[in-house]
């Protein structure tokens, strides 16, 4: 018999460096889980990631008070501003270009991504990743 679900909440949080303060607490304090808990396994489970990774994870919480939570692959974003050596996407991408991402760099995070992706066509997934360079204003280059 599974248990039942009080609630699914998603949050982003630097990998290894999850503590008890925002966006953490709020969020999860409502629902009764041992936020101390939370954080240490959080921190386990990524502590072997880069330091600065933004990671998303989606935590259930049980009527039991009891949790468990996935681990998913940084955000497209992030792994975009990584490889184009940018800080922040373009607030104009349509006019204004700020930084250059090759086509190779692209199959690599769509690679990255895709068991998060709703396919399994890594051609699919690529345009999906190039859709998001566009719209953070990256040039595609080939090489």
């Amino acid at each position: 018999m599974s248990k039942e679900v009080v609630a699914k909440v998603k949050l982003q949080i630097v990998a290894g460096q999850a503590s008890p303060a925002p966006p953490v607490g709020p969020s999860l304090a409502p629902h009764g889980i041992n936020l101390m808990d939370f954080v240490r396994q959080f921190n386990d489970r990524t502590k072997s990631m880069e330091e600065g990774t933004i990671v998303p994870v989606v935590v259930t919480v049980f009527k039991d008070r009891s949790f468990t939570f996935v681990i998913k692959t940084p955000p497209a974003s992030f792994l975009l501003k990584k490889a184009a050596g940018i800080a922040k996407g373009s607030s104009a991408p349509n006019k204004e270009k700020v930084g250059k991402v090759t086509k190779k760099q692209l199959e690599e995070i769509a690679k990255i991504k895709l068991p998060d992706l709703n396919t399994d066509d890594l051609e699919k997934a690529i345009q999906s990743i190039e859709g998001t360079a566009k719209n953070m204003g990256l040039e595609i280059v080939s090489e």
